[in-house]
């Protein structure tokens, strides 16, 4: 399984490193995208955001400069398939890390949603 791992990761975020150093320590393998050169394309944002369990509004990167310029009420106001549109065009827009298996899709890392899908070994 640990070669069917991609993360779209962007290396200036300290979030993302951490996901990787994290990954690195139980030994997973994993495929890393460059999110802004290689954004999610339309077809895979659909597709994961189902798989994933959160709303398309969960994979805003609400901190970022890139959903400052959009601006909180153009952001609100835009309808699900828009903000799809708008994260495959902009990588900056997508929260990150993007964890990608076989079964799941982790928007962000959080620790022990990471150890759900990869237990220490005991």
């Amino acid at each position: 399984m640990a070669d069917d791992v991609l993360v779209l990761a962007y290396s200036g975020c300290d979030t993302c490193r951490k996901a990787l150093k994290w990954l690195e320590a139980r030994g997973v393998s994993v495929e890393v995208r460059p999110i802004v050169d290689r954004p999610p394309t339309v077809a895979e944002l659909r597709q994961w955001i189902a798989v994933s369990g959160v709303s398309v509004r969960k994979w805003l990167n609400t901190s970022g400069q890139s959903y400052r310029a959009l601006g909180k009420a153009k952001v609100d106001a835009a309808s699900d398939a828009e903000l799809v549109e708008w994260l495959a065009a902009d990588g900056k827009l997508v929260k990150r890390p993007v964890l990608v298996t076989r079964e799941s899709v982790t928007v962000g890392f959080k620790p022990e949603s990471y150890e759900a899908l990869f237990p220490a070994p005991t």
